[in-house]
């Protein structure tokens, strides 16, 4: 989005002057820039969710914005398309405009039946609107099927590259062990955990992280001399004996740091209400899928406090912080 069409006034003391245009646009990088930009359209957002109906959580309309990156949440297409069209024209009226050049117009169905609306464009503000079966969202990728393992697909593909981009360095004679551990961590595997706080892993995606770790980590410590004296890879329990910091899927288990700091925020904060908010409407039939928060029960009841409340046992951080502590020093196989 960008500005158009801007006009101000001046006030000195309790007078105010009449409207004049701007005419010289801020430079890219000003600090002004982003707050003009945050009042104009903060403007249009208010008009979507207080005019329009909407999907709701706990109560409250949905509409995710971060910079320039929008993202509408609608119980039904044409919702969508109506609380889109609204957010266009409140834009226009303060001044805002879509970059087409720039922009990517795009809106996922979320339904178990995936026949409907199928290969249907939508048409808004004579733009096309292409239906997808996923997209990014600020890094996270989002599937019409509520996957994460697309997501954790897409990391391990930007770890593999990374991995490729400095395999010599972890094969060299020149770097000590310690060194090329740390390249690890810093390059590779910050890049591969990137939103891990997030993830419901099952066990499926948790040996497919073990298995992309251990290939690094053979790569590190190379081959072993066996009985007969013969180089051989290392086995599957090896390089965690020679790995002494945790692996990825204990990494992964520090999520319920990230809880405890959620279920300690008031109860006004977005992402508190999002960790608290029940989605209205019935879950379908069959086997239940794990949830972000069965993770976390999980990992509490390995320590003995599964049958607890798990937000009320946040509330105290010094307690919660042991929880976390004895989650993280538990054996993970």
């Amino acid at each position: 989005m960008c500005l158009t069409e801007w006009y101000s006034r001046v006030r000195v003391g309790n007078n105010l002057s009449d409207m004049f245009p701007i005419r010289n646009d801020l430079k890219q990088g000003d600090a002004l820039s982003p707050l003009l930009f945050n009042f104009a359209l903060d403007y249009a957002i208010r008009r979507v969710q207080v005019n329009q109906d909407d999907l709701k959580l706990n109560g409250t309309h949905q509409l995710l914005v971060y910079a320039d990156d929008v993202y509408i949440l609608g119980g039904s297409v044409h919702i969508t398309k109506e609380n889109s069209e609204v957010l266009i024209v409140a834009s226009k009226e303060n001044g805002l405009e879509v970059n087409a050049d720039k922009t990517v117009c795009e809106y996922m169905v979320m339904s178990r039946d995936q026949n409907a609306g199928r290969s249907r464009n939508m048409k808004i503000d004579n733009r096309s609107f292409e239906r997808v079966e996923e997209f990014k969202y600020l890094g996270t990728t989002l599937t019409n099927q509520s996957s994460i393992h697309e997501g954790i697909k897409s990391r391990l593909q930007s770890g593999n590259a990374c991995y490729h981009s400095v395999q010599n360095l972890l094969s060299s004679s020149l770097l000590s062990k310690n060194l090329k551990i740390k390249i690890y961590i810093t390059i590779i595997l910050s890049v591969v955990l990137y939103g891990c706080e997030t993830w419901s892993l099952t066990l499926r995606e948790e040996h497919r992280l073990r298995v992309f770790e251990n290939r690094v980590l053979r790569r590190i410590f190379g081959p072993r001399r066996d009985e007969v004296w013969e180089w051989r890879k290392l086995h599957n329990e090896e390089p965690n004996d020679l790995y002494s910091p945790p692996n990825s899927v204990r990494v992964i288990k520090s999520r319920m740091k990230w809880a405890g700091h959620v279920a300690r925020m008031k109860k006004r904060r977005g992402v508190y209400r999002v960790l608290v908010g029940k989605s209205e409407g019935k879950r379908p039939l069959g086997r239940l899928r794990r949830r972000w928060e069965d993770n976390i029960k999980m990992d509490l009841k390995t320590v003995g406090c599964g049958d607890m409340n798990w937000i009320e046992l946040a509330q105290i951080s010094d307690r919660w912080r042991a929880l976390v502590d004895a989650v993280m020093n538990l054996q993970v196989p």
